[in-house]
């Protein structure tokens, strides 16, 4: 057994097959990439690692475990996909996933070939485990699935508390141990047993509240969409592919971009803290339909669009639309009166949450300082942004969000 003290759970005993895949480099190669990507930008002390987190959710699947009587190789194939569910992520966590997902078809959790091959797959085949069914529930396949992915998972459960602990903000505290304490099994469906009603609406409140001020920061969004930028063009620029790109990790990704001319301005830009600003930051309501539904390649159509209007080269412009917000955890179910409810049909705070999330939403449009102003108003023009029907707010009518200071 191996025991490893952590910043948020003390210390996590691990043994079995877990204890044993520990050491395979695609575990390894976690301790590379950063759980919150850019987010370091804007909370200095949000450094923590996939492979920290993946720690932590294997050790809340074996509290879950334990608590629901499940043992043998079941609960070991449980372990072993907690320990692993991060193995797939490409470099800076979710941040070049879309991109990776648009050249390959895959995401962070499609991980059949990693788990079925080379060291990973002697560990689990040495412990009698089908590295297929393994990957399955990484994939959130099956009853014990949802342990690992889904409404309840185990996943959500420490990244909302280690990413609060992490950046200091209070927002992500969850009472954890009474999720775990209260997570049952109904007909296959795993549920939160009876009185957990606001158990349920604090992890739908605790990411609500996370959202704005951490996960999607502005100075986060902005650093992102340059780091996507960058990504994109050095696959086009090099001959590196999106399938060697997803097995790096962060360290890998910076330098590739600072050794491509294509790319280096990015990749100082970045190491540089020397970013991009907001040129238009508008609401829902100021957006038109066919620029929220605009695809990959729609939006660098009105990127270059943009940049024409303001005379400027398209590398100034940088469109970043997010997608309607959405809110997994309305999903998750409870037990009312012994019968099984989702959360969104007995909770009243579910369309109050929707409402704040749809208030919170912002397109942006983001330009180096000096062009930031005439690619603001380009856009407001080429867009078709309705600055009568909604709020819509240039950087330099001096109107603050939360944290603006750290712009």
């Amino acid at each position: 057994m191996t025991t490893i003290k952590d910043s948020v759970h003390d210390h996590i005993e691990i043994q079995g097959v877990a204890a044993a895949l520990l050491d395979t480099p695609p575990v390894q190669r976690l301790r590379h990439i950063s759980q919150l990507g850019t987010v370091t930008l804007v909370y200095p002390s949000a450094n923590h690692t996939r492979f920290e987190h993946s720690l932590g959710v294997y050790h809340l699947a074996d509290r879950v475990l334990s608590h629901l009587g499940i043992e043998g190789q079941q609960a070991e194939r449980v372990r072993a996909a907690a320990l692993l569910h991060d193995v797939g992520h490409s470099p800076y966590s979710h941040n070049v996933e879309a991109l990776i997902h648009r050249r390959t078809g895959k995401y962070h959790d499609d991980v059949d070939e990693l788990l079925g091959d080379g060291p990973v797959a002697r560990v689990l085949t040495e412990h009698g485990l089908n590295p297929d069914r393994v990957a399955g529930l990484v994939a959130g396949e099956g009853e014990l699935g949802q342990l690992v992915s889904g409404e309840l998972d185990v996943d959500r459960m420490d990244y909302l508390v280690r990413d609060a602990h992490h950046t200091g903000v209070p927002y992500g505290t969850i009472d954890h141990e009474r999720l775990v304490r209260e997570l049952c099994f109904v007909d296959g469906e795993l549920v939160l047993d009876e009185g957990n009603i606001q158990t349920a609406e604090s992890l739908l409140l605790a990411r609500a509240l996370m959202n704005p001020t951490v996960y999607q920061h502005h100075v986060a969004r902005i650093a992102k969409s340059m780091l996507r930028r960058g990504t994109e063009e050095l696959l086009a620029a090099t001959d590196t592919t999106a399938e060697t790109l997803r097995r790096w990790d962060d360290n890998d990704l910076l330098v590739a971009l600072r050794q491509c001319d294509a790319t280096a301005a990015y990749a100082r830009r970045l190491s540089q803290r020397d970013l991009y600003k907001r040129a238009v930051w508008a609401e829902w309501q100021a957006v038109p339909d066919e620029v929220l539904a605009a695809d990959h390649d729609a939006v660098g159509a009105m990127e270059q669009a943009i940049a024409d209007e303001a005379n400027v080269d398209r590398d100034a412009v940088v469109l970043d639309i997010p997608p309607e917000p959405s809110m997994t955890e309305s999903s998750s179910r409870v037990l009312v009166n012994g019968g099984v409810r989702r959360l969104g049909e007995q909770s009243t705070l579910v369309n109050a949450i929707r409402a704040a999330q749809r208030d919170q939403w912002r397109l942006g449009v983001y330009a180096p300082d000096a062009e930031s102003e005439r690619v603001g108003a380009a856009a407001i023009r080429e867009l078709g942004l309705d600055l009568d029907g909604a709020r819509v707010r240039d950087v330099r009518t001096g109107i603050h969000a939360t944290l603006d200071e750290f712009n």
